[in-house]
Formats: C-alpha cells, sequence, structure tokens
C-alpha cells in the first residue's frame, strides 16, 4: 500500500510516495526525503494557539511552542494552554509555560499583552 506525503519544508509543496519496502519518491530535494522518514517515524508539529489574560485590550494573546512536539500531544497540549491565564504584562518571546507535557518545548508569546499606545 502507498502512502502520500505533501511536503511543508519549503515552498515547492512536493507529493511524495512512499510505498511496502518504504522506498521514497517525488522529493524534489533532500529535504523532502528527511521530512517524510520523520513523519514515518515520529510526526511533530508547532503548536500556534491563544492563551487567555486579564486584560481588557488583549483578551487572548498569541503563543506557540518554541520547538516541534510530538502530533499525538497536541490535544493534551491545549488543555494545558486553556488553563492558562496571563495576569501580567508580557513581551514578545516570554516564556508562558515552561516545558510543556515534559516535551522539552516552552510556550512562548508571540506578540506584547500591552495595550496599544
Amino acid at each position: 500500500m502507498k502512502k502520500e506525503f505533501i511536503c511543508i519544508v519549503c515552498p515547492r509543496g512536493c507529493r511524495i510516495s512512499v510505498d511496502d519496502d518504504l522506498n521514497i519518491s517525488g522529493n524534489q530535494c533532500p529535504r523532502g526525503k528527511t521530512y517524510v522518514e520523520n513523519e514515518m517515524k515520529s510526526p511533530t508539529r508547532i503548536l500556534t494557539t491563544t492563551v487567555k489574560t486579564i486584560f481588557e485590550y488583549t483578551p487572548r494573546l498569541s503563543c506557540k511552542t518554541d520547538k516541534p512536539i510530538p502530533k499525538e500531544l497536541l490535544f493534551k497540549a491545549m488543555e494545558v494552554i486553556n488553563d492558562v491565564v496571563i495576569e501580567e504584562e508580557i513581551n514578545i518571546g516570554d516564556i508562558i509555560i515552561m516545558n510543556i507535557l515534559d516535551t522539552g518545548a516552552n510556550v512562548i508569546a508571540t506578540k506584547p499583552s500591552r495595550k496599544k499606545e
């Protein structure tokens, strides 16, 4: 049975196939092959979302993990993030949650919580 992937490493979006013997074809660069090998073994994703704040001017603050986490942990990570409420002003890059779910990834702010001036 053939499995197909669309590579997300670069803008080309190569359609890459893997057959039963784990032969990879369709990638136009070595990064596509590496991407598919990683997807077959242990898929990971950067989680981008928002977190609640107490601020009227920024009720939700955008955030993301600073490195990819296992795909199977995305929903559990969201449960943790949904329980957090930011109560003090923070800046871009500040850590909101350190080492979420023992993945080694931190959840960081992607914008400041300050009121626009």
